[in-house]
């Protein structure tokens, strides 16, 4: 199993080095890659070959103008998640174009670096079992961290 991570440049690998740590604390092994949808589609193609035999789930991440989700899926038969860098500098428009997809093609799209990683250990998890257990032992942590800030809340003089 194993998820391959495409960016459209390099200046999105602070993002993407998010999701590979998250990917990495489940186990789950993770390859990053570069290739721009609009610079060097051919490149994308190969790259989409090279992993399309094995258990893999593609997630993209490229910013502004997102045409790499959108052709890796209509590339590929495996899951494909969106992961689009957030930018303030266009006020979130430039999100549009990870989320409207012509028909025949769809991407997920997943917002934060967590949510993604956590997105694509679900889909593996249909075959792989120990990521079960995983995700329940993350949940469950998620939960103690709620209820733990809430008796720290309740403990607060007003």
């Amino acid at each position: 199993m194993k998820v391959v991570i495409i960016m459209g440049s390099k200046s999105d690998i602070g993002y993407a080095s998010k999701i590979a740590k998250k990917l990495k604390d489940f186990g789950v092994n993770v390859v990053m890659r570069v290739a721009s949808a609009h610079k060097t589609p051919l490149k994308v193609l190969k790259i989409i070959k090279e992993y399309e035999h094995e258990d893999v789930v593609f997630v993209t991440v490229a910013g502004r103008s997102n045409a790499l989700s959108g052709f890796v899926d209509a590339n590929t038969t495996k899951p494909v998640i969106a992961a689009p860098p957030y930018s303030d500098k266009f006020g979130g428009v430039d999100i549009f174009s990870s989320i409207r997809m012509p028909s025949g093609v769809a991407p997920m799209l997943v917002m934060e670096a967590e949510n993604v990683a956590l997105a694509a250990v679900k889909i593996l998890s249909l075959k792989y079992d120990d990521l079960k257990r995983k995700i329940a032992e993350y949940q469950e942590r998620k939960k103690m961290e709620v209820e733990n800030a809430d008796k720290e809340v309740m403990e607060w003089e007003v």
